[in-house]
């Protein structure tokens, strides 16, 4: 089944996390993808000492859409491109496979929107998507859609992200 964690609240990865844990926790195969991120969060840590998960994230950070180089976004292009390339060759051997921040990435044009596309419409196992603003694309394949709205966040106050919290 397709699953989708989208909208501007905070809780869509965090969600994602919980959901691959749990099946991992069944002795299941997760690979999580993580589009647009490549610094360190905390739960990095976590997910790779669990032996059922395996990440693949972007090489390196490259900070928000609206900071990025020509240069940068076409780097990230590619690190997007391979991460897609590795899972349409390896998502058979995993029972979920999660595509955090996928929204974002296809959204902003920096992936190839049709090899995701592919991937989306050939993988028989949980497939979890989150970001912000799901093409209908999307959730006219879904089978769980879950929005994440924000009412209050620190950030509206000029509370910065916190370690632990945020990342």
């Amino acid at each position: 089944m397709i699953h989708i964690y989208c909208g501007d609240g905070k809780g869509k990865t965090t969600a994602a996390i919980g959901l691959a844990v749990r099946m991992a926790g069944y002795g299941k195969k997760v690979l999580f993808v993580q589009f647009m991120k490549g610094s360190y969060t905390g739960e990095l840590k976590m997910l790779a000492a669990e032996e059922n998960i395996k990440v693949v994230r972007c090489d390196r950070g490259y900070g928000f859409f609206r900071s990025m180089t020509e240069a940068d976004k076409e780097e990230i292009i590619q690190s997007h491109n391979a991460n897609l390339k590795y899972i349409e060759q390896n998502m058979s051997d995993f029972d979920m496979v999660v595509l955090d921040e996928a929204f974002s990435a296809y959204n902003y044009g920096l992936l190839d929107k049709n090899l995701l596309h592919d991937i989306v419409d050939n993988y028989t196992g949980e497939l979890v998507l989150t970001g912000h603003e799901p093409q209908e694309w999307f959730t006219d394949r879904a089978d769980y859609i879950t929005e994440m709205k924000k009412i209050e966040h620190p950030y509206d106050r000029g509370i910065q992200a916190r370690e632990g919290i945020e990342f």
